[in-house]
């Protein structure tokens, strides 16, 4: 009979920072933004990691009730400065329920969205691209950098594009909003994570039939419709904009397996889960039907 096994050593949440670091770097984050630890003690193990697109309320309660040592989020919960963080206010609240509780805090955002593997991969997966290069590479590291552009393995119509990326993304009211002729073949797909309307020039620059991103505004979006279908436009790029949140989420699923399997590497047996919560911040849509008969505008 054999010795019964010995349970692997919990990390430290240092080792952890360790691993996050090789797989999406710091230094790939842009500069007005504020990922990495936010709460936690170096030295306290990690058992459990609960992955999460926003360090919400509930994001955090799931993450205390489940006994999870670390939260990981993609959103930052302190982008800006404040001068407290007293229980008296949402953002506060959270970080005595995660103080209290000793839940560490480290978040992932502009790093994981550059970084290879990262959101905008994941979206250009769900789109059905396989080899890509960077839409707009990083300075320091040219593989890696915001957006991704690349190929379908044949022309698809505009609406099959986009009904896979449907199929693909958490529901939510929001949906899937298209620009562009359902009909129309699209082969060279530009991506982008996340909020994608100030990477026009670049996706213009890149020959993308169609364009992969998240909360196109109605500016931006009118003025790129408007340059694709005016005068010496090429009727290009097609738009299709996803939730901000459902973008995002896609790469919850690979960045739990990667780091599941970097810490496993280093002898570690780490539960590492996606949170269920669904944290877009919109409930239901209406269609708008217009004014009735005889109505005016």
């Amino acid at each position: 009979m054999s010795p019964p096994r010995t349970p692997a050593p919990a990390p430290a949440l240092a080792e952890v920072l360790e691993v996050v670091e090789q797989l999406w770097p710091l230094h790939l984050q842009e500069p007005w933004d504020a990922s990495g630890l936010v709460t936690g003690r170096p030295e306290q193990p990690v058992r459990r990691v609960l992955l999460a697109v926003d360090p919400v309320a509930e994001v955090v309660a799931e993450a205390v009730s489940g006994g999870h040592d670390l939260l990981l989020t993609h959103h930052p919960l302190l982008l800006r400065g404040v001068t407290s963080v007293a229980a008296d206010r949402f953002k506060g609240a959270v970080v005595h329920e995660l103080v209290e509780n000793r839940c560490a805090l480290l978040t992932c955002h502009t790093n994981a969205d550059s970084a290879p593997g990262g959101v905008s991969d994941a979206v250009a997966r769900a789109a059905g691209l396989t080899a890509t290069a960077p839409l707009v590479p990083h300075p320091a590291d040219p593989a890696a950098g915001l957006g991704r552009v690349g190929e379908l393995p044949e022309p698809v119509p505009l609406r099959e594009l986009a009904e896979r990326l449907a199929r693909a993304v958490p529901a939510t009211a929001h949906g899937v909003r298209v620009a562009g002729d359902p009909d129309a073949p699209v082969r060279r797909v530009a991506v982008c994570g996340g909020a994608g309307d100030s990477l026009f020039d670049e996706v213009r620059a890149a020959g993308a039939d169609v364009y992969v991103t998240a909360d196109l505004r109605h500016h931006p979006a009118s003025e790129a419709r408007e340059a694709a279908t005016g005068p010496g436009g090429s009727g290009l790029p097609h738009l299709v904009d996803l939730s901000h949140f459902a973008s995002e989420w896609l790469w919850l699923p690979a960045a739990a397996a990667a780091l599941r399997e970097a810490l496993a590497a280093r002898g570690h047996d780490v539960e590492v889960v996606v949170s269920a919560r669904r944290t877009d911040p919109w409930d239901f849509r209406l269609e708008t039907p217009g004014p009735t008969a005889g109505g005016t505008a």
